[in-house]
């Protein structure tokens, strides 16, 4: 037999093993075969339990995998998500902030009007996603901060009522430091606990919040005319004069930690932070009090509740049907539920999705107390020019080191805004 016969007869008996190998590598490529989608979120408080959702989602649905990554607790998750899109590496489901986030991204959000839980979704909940009627993202839940109070080291002070006004608050707090306990634990290196939740209380605490913001733009309203924000800066002087040393170097996790051990009796927190406080001591007696800026009885003791982030899917994903399958999923089934009350400690943005007071710890029941006497107040930071929380921050910082005046504070805000609203 020659050669080139007998490569002839060896090419005939590998021929049909060749084509079920392609036919099989076609297969696993094309709709039967596992595919990924890439998942990128801010809440870094739920990363872990979102990883056992994760297994528990992948056990029920063996075709799709999910590949999270979790960007927060202190880090710039928005510049983090930009830096995605450049490189090209795009999540196919993502988190978003709503009004300017939702604007900023909406060329690649698919459009979710048309999902199963749509109808659930809470009134409250609606408008931050919601363009021309159209509806581009599931809300994740809603949350409401304040300062977090020990209550057992409130009592062990002699403090038999919740401070409702800045001087009661000052008195609060000198009890407490009497007693030989630390009243605030201040976690201002972490941009958002100053540059979101802390600016957001001079925001809020305006007549028309939203108003305000558009005189800002308009130039018709300056920060350092505004009698609010010069009394918001006298609640951040008195967070500092009765707070913990170096606040600017305490990071988020240094500051649920502190306060979590009992070292210090506040923090400007949210009920985000029951996951974490209950993994380091899961029997503290905890509530939520305001963030009063007076004495008035003007916004007298409410608290800031909204939505903190709604979950949107890339309306260029290959995967998008897979990654509306895990959000279906997640909001629908018995396992999805219970992760969201019983594991993420979440307050469902869904009527669908009920929580018992066990399932939302402490301080969920205790935004859901002051929701239900109507006794909260707006989220406005979306609502801002893009970047401008992250400029307040800095200059906060600035503040607090010294390097700036409350009125030189107050100018740089201005002239933040002024350059960030005409971009």
């Amino acid at each position: 037999m020659t050669f080139m016969n007998r490569w002839k007869r060896a090419l005939l008996v590998l021929l049909p093993l060749l084509i079920v190998v392609a036919g099989g590598c076609s297969q696993s490529s094309g709709t039967a075969g596992v595919v990924t989608v890439d998942v990128f979120q801010f809440k870094a408080e739920i990363s872990q339990q979102l990883d056992e959702l994760k297994a528990e989602f992948e056990r029920e649905h063996p075709n799709i995998r999910l590949n999270i990554q979790t960007v927060g607790g202190g880090s710039d998750y928005g510049a983090s998500l930009r830096a995605k899109f450049s490189s090209g590496d795009q999540p196919d489901l993502f988190t978003l902030g709503g009004d300017h986030e939702r604007d900023m991204w909406l060329e690649y959000l698919e459009d979710l009007s048309d999902q199963p839980w749509v109808a659930d979704v809470k009134e409250v909940a609606l408008d931050q996603m919601t363009v021309d009627g159209k509806l581009y993202g599931m809300p994740m839940n809603l949350e409401g901060y304040g300062f977090i109070y020990n209550k057992d080291l409130f009592e062990q002070a002699g403090i038999t009522e919740e401070p409702q006004t800045l001087s009661e608050l000052r008195e609060a707090c000198e009890k407490l430091q009497a007693a030989g306990i630390t009243p605030f634990a201040n976690g201002y290196q972490a941009w958002f606990v100053l540059g979101n939740h802390f600016a957001n209380v001079a925001f809020a605490q305006q007549p028309d919040p939203e108003q305000f913001i558009a005189e800002l733009t308009e130039g018709t309203a300056t920060f350092m005319g505004n009698e609010i924000f010069q009394q918001w800066i006298d609640l951040l002087d008195l967070t500092l004069e009765y707070g913990n040393p170096n606040p600017l170097s305490m990071d988020y996790s240094s500051q649920v930690s502190t306060f979590a051990t009992g070292q210090a009796a506040m923090m400007q927190q949210g009920n985000w932070t029951q996951v974490q406080i209950d993994g380091i001591n899961p029997e503290l007696n905890l509530g939520i009090l305001p963030m009063p800026i007076h004495d008035s009885d003007t916004n007298r003791g409410m608290i800031y509740a909204g939505v903190p982030g709604n979950w949107v899917v890339n309306k260029n994903s290959k995967v998008k049907e897979e990654a509306k399958t895990f959000l279906n999923w997640m909001v629908t089934s018995e396992m999805g539920k219970r992760y969201i009350t019983s594991e993420f400690k979440f307050i469902p943005a869904l009527d669908s999705i009920e929580g018992t007071e066990e399932d939302l710890g402490q301080l969920g029941v205790e935004v859901l107390k002051y929701a239900d006497a109507g006794k909260t107040l707006s989220w406005n930071w979306t609502r801002l020019p893009n970047g401008m929380p992250q400029e307040m921050y800095s200059s906060i910082q600035g503040y607090i080191g010294g390097s700036l005046t409350r009125e030189e504070m107050l100018e740089q805000f201005q002239r933040n805004w002024d350059n960030l609203s005409f971009q």
